[in-house]
């Protein structure tokens, strides 16, 4: 869902959107930090936020890096 967020926010055009793996963590909603894969050697670190279920609204893209690695390991940022 954040596809064209960071695709707008990072100035680049994904033919491939993967997640790879994921991590939580739980603020007033939660923060999950998601290693994706954006084409065949290169990843990015999303950091996208969840607000509580009564808001009623979608996940929106806090924060990202770019150039890592399939085993540059996923941290908090």
């Amino acid at each position: 869902q954040v596809k064209p967020e960071f695709e707008s926010q990072a100035n680049v055009n994904c033919v491939l959107f993967a997640a790879i793996v994921y991590k939580t963590q739980v603020v007033a909603g939660t923060n999950y930090f998601i290693k994706v894969q954006v084409s065949d050697d290169d990843y990015a670190h999303l950091k996208v936020y969840q607000n509580l279920p009564y808001a009623n609204q979608g996940p929106s893209l806090v924060g990202f890096q770019t150039g890592k690695t399939r085993d540059d390991p996923l941290t908090y940022f």
